[in-house]
């Protein structure tokens, strides 16, 4: 975990809700690939995309870094918190010195907020099945 690990590959996993991000980092020209798509192919929401590039925001590192990923499970929004979480994971891995910046802004926490399981005897987690009187 030393400044000079930053030469070879880092790598890292992020989770957000059902959603899981397997990251590899690598010192490059900033490409980022998803899936083995391009990363504006895969996340076509531009909210999306700046969303998971903020841990290279908050660290001042667009552009030096290739970013590879798989990621599975989940739906759009899970994938892309996902996403972020391993970036902002891997960024650590490579260099330590980043870890401050990311700590503050809240990117290193994994957000715990995840679906609430239907009950029984309910339509669904909240919703109860209609009620008459008469």
């Amino acid at each position: 975990m030393q400044e000079n690990q930053t030469l070879e590959r880092t790598l890292a996993t992020g989770r957000r809700k059902e959603a899981v991000a397997r990251v590899q980092l690598s010192p490059g020209s900033g490409q980022v690939t998803v899936n083995k798509r391009p990363f504006f192919e895969y996340f076509t929401q531009e909210t999306q995309r700046t969303f998971i590039m903020q841990p290279f925001a908050v660290t001042q590192s667009q552009g030096k870094y290739d970013v590879s990923a798989k990621v599975s499970g989940g739906g759009g929004t899970g994938q892309a918190g996902a996403l972020r979480h391993g970036i902002a994971r891997a960024l650590v891995a490579a260099s330590i010195a980043l870890r401050p910046p990311l700590l503050k802004a809240g990117l290193l926490t994994r957000d715990p907020r995840m679906r609430e399981r239907k009950k029984y005897g309910q339509k669904g987690a909240r919703k109860r099945f209609q009620w008459t009187k008469r």
